[in-house]
Parts: C-alpha cells; structure tokens; sequence
C-alpha cells in the first residue's frame, strides 16, 4: 500500500523562501498568497513541455509538493507533472504547507477554499500555456481541485478526486459545470475518518449532478491512497488522454 498521510512526503530537497504574502480582498478579508513559483516541482523541463497534456499535484494538509510527486512511477509518461505547494503554513507546531486552514474536523470554510482555488489559476495564469490541464490531488489539495474547476469549468479537463470532497457552498459557475460535464474520478476509504460524513454526504449527491463521475470506495483504506486506488487512476487519465487525440 501507497499510504500518503496529512503529513508525509517523499524525498528530502531544499525548501525554497515563500517569496508572496496575501493581500486584503475587497471585502476586508485576506486573500490566500500567492503560490511560490520556485516552489513548483516540474517532471520535464520547460523546453520538453510543448504539446504535452499537463497534470497538476495538490498535496494536502501539512504536507508538501515532494509529497504527490512520488507518485510519478505510477502515473502515465506522456502528462507532465507539475507539483504545487500550497501558500500557507499549518499551525506551529504542525509541519508542511496547507491550501487553507482547518480548526478541527468541521472547521473548514468555504471561502477560503474558494480563495486558494483562485491562487492557483493566478499561479496557471503566467506558469503555463498547456492547451489541456487536469488535476490530482489529495485531501485539502482534492477540494482545492475541484473548487478550481467549478471557477473555471472549461479550463480544466478532469479532476482526480482523492480523499477529498466538495466545498458545499454554491458558486455562480455551478450550473455551466453541469452542462459541461467534464470527467472526475473520486477516491476514498471506507475507514477514512478524517473527512467529515457530512462533507462525505454532500459529495455523494453534488458530484453526480455535476460531473461525469467515476471511482471507488476502497474496503480497509483509511485517509491514504494504495496501489490498486493507483492503478485506477492510472486508467482514469489513460481514458482522459486517449479521448483528447480523438
């Protein structure tokens, strides 16, 4: 089993300076910063990228871009890989990086998923001019992922969904998403209980009637991810290639 925990990662690299901070929105509240562009893990360098489908990785909580980018062996060749980390430290003394904060189980809010959601496609907006993005993440990085394509229904081609769930707050774009119907694989454990079981709930109905959803409940997974949830994925975005060439 490939067990990716709120606060694992892969090999050690050096940790670049987090160069951006938030800034006030309009209504007084403190945008999320901006993501570290030096930050970004790239599986091919920029000369290399042209033509080439482009895959986002969204950690989670408390972990770090090196986290997802360990999953490279088992994700199709012809993506590249761009892993993210996310603007904002968790709480001393939690380690890593987190997409938006969290106090206890319920205590996540929908504006600042929608806020951090909105730093990555500012991110997207000068890192990229891939004709064709999607985007894996995991936990907090899976919500971002899904907030991100609700923003922006026709510029992202797919979401993989694992171990996340969707912000419940409506958004404007909900309904031109549901016209749009784009693909989006969800993942989770049967004994994950970190997510709560109302966000659980709410993403069983809201999914289905926005997107064309596919994926699986895993018997014994926990808030991780295993090999046969991998090999699914790999599926997922093999079907997601093939079908952009035809």
């Amino acid at each position: 089993m490939y067990t990716r925990t709120a606060t694992s990662s892969v090999a050690a690299a050096p940790a670049p300076t987090v160069r951006n901070v938030g800034g006030a929105c309009e209504d007084g509240r403190m945008s999320a910063p901006a993501i570290d562009d030096d930050a970004v893990l790239w599986s091919a360098p920029a000369d290399e990228r042209a033509g080439r489908p482009l895959l986002l990785l969204l950690h989670g909580y408390g972990s770090d871009e090196r986290d997802l980018f360990g999953l490279a062996p088992f994700l199709p060749d012809e993506y590249v890989l761009a892993a993210v980390r996310a603007p904002l430290p968790p709480p001393f003394p939690a380690p890593g990086w987190s997409w938006y904060p969290i106090e206890g189980l319920d205590g996540r809010s929908s504006g600042a998923v929608t806020e951090a959601a909105n730093a990555l496609i500012s991110w997207l907006d000068t890192a990229t001019d891939a004709a064709r993005i999607g985007i894996l993440g995991f936990s907090q990085g899976a919500a971002v992922a899904v907030q991100a394509l609700r923003l922006q229904p026709e510029r992202f081609a797919f979401v993989v969904n694992l171990a996340g769930y969707v912000d419940p707050s409506p958004l404007p774009t909900d309904a031109h998403l549901a016209e749009l119907r784009p693909p989006v694989f969800w993942g989770r454990g049967a004994r994950d209980e970190v997510i709560p079981a109302a966000a659980v709930a709410h993403t069983v109905q809201w999914l289905p009637e926005h997107v064309e959803l596919s994926g699986r409940v895993y018997a014994g997974l926990t808030h991780s991810v295993s090999q046969e949830e991998l090999d699914d994925v790999r599926v997922f975005l093999e079907k997601q290639r093939v079908a952009s060439t035809d």
